[in-house]
């Protein structure tokens, strides 16, 4: 009788930790539930970039549950030493399992954080070019200007050297010219000049178009010309450039027009 009551009282002990424990699964699933519907309605983290905004998210759902896992183990009266233990040695063998996916996705908070290019900004990392489609927590998409689609891993794309194109509003065109020695220097600066004056997309702030003697051979001078634009422009006003001083030089009887390409083809 005594092995018997011992029995029903266990059984009671643990049916009583069973319902409160699934109680507390149901109330915790509820209320994680509405923190995170909460959460979506405030007006700043609204606000914030779609991928961030997510990542935030599933990294509060994560530790929600996680607490709500402990807290009915806790319940369940499993001592928290070995959880701890437990979580400690599954931690150190995720790790090392998943070494190379952490640092992809340590670079992707660091993207993230530090914001070094956003969207549609047309960028130069990890030796690949193109427009940025996707920020993700373990990758970044780019779009080649021939159409490719590049997945480039986080880890590396942070700890290299990025270059964006997009960031600044405006960008300089450097061209190198060259005539023949005979050619008088002014005459064809004066003729540089106003070819970048006359094309609307040549802006003057920050700084006014340039061309000036820079070099040159027993045979050749050497010119450069600068002139700033918007960085959507770029390209139109670097091919317009080269086109119509190569062409203004000829029709002004200037002998040996050419032009040396001094930078890649780059957005």
């Amino acid at each position: 009788m005594e092995v018997l009551s011992k029995l029903g009282q266990l059984a009671v002990d643990v049916g009583g930790k069973l319902v409160l424990a699934l109680l507390i699964f149901i109330v915790g699933r509820i209320i994680i539930k509405y923190l995170i519907k909460g959460l979506s309605k405030i007006k700043k983290f609204d606000e914030l970039d779609p991928t961030v905004h997510r990542f935030f998210t599933n990294a509060v759902k994560f530790i929600l549950n996680a607490i709500l896992v402990i807290s009915i183990i806790n319940v369940l009266g499993v001592p928290m030493a070995s959880i701890v233990a437990v979580l400690a040695s599954a931690g150190l063998a995720v790790g090392m399992a998943l070494q190379g996916s952490l640092s992809n996705m340590a670079g992707g908070i660091m993207l993230l954080i530090f914001r070094p290019f956003n969207v549609d900004d047309y960028v130069s990392a990890a030796g690949e070019d193109g427009f940025v489609k996707k920020i993700a927590l373990f990758y970044t998409e780019l779009l080649t200007i021939d159409n490719r689609t590049v997945i480039i891993p986080n880890g590396p794309l942070m700890n290299g050297n990025i270059i964006n194109f997009t960031k600044q509003g405006k960008r300089r065109v450097d061209l190198v010219f060259t005539t023949a020695k005979s050619e008088e220097p002014q005459k064809v600066q004066d003729i540089m000049k106003a070819v970048m004056e006359a094309n609307e997309k040549v802006i003057s702030d920050p700084a006014a178009p340039f061309a000036q003697v820079s070099g040159g051979t027993n045979e050749a001078m050497q010119f450069t010309v600068r002139a700033w634009c918007e960085t959507a422009d770029y390209w139109d006003v670097y091919f317009g450039l080269i086109q119509g001083i190569v062409e203004a030089l000829g029709a002004a009887g200037v002998q040996a027009p050419a032009v040396r390409v001094i930078n890649e083809i780059k957005q």
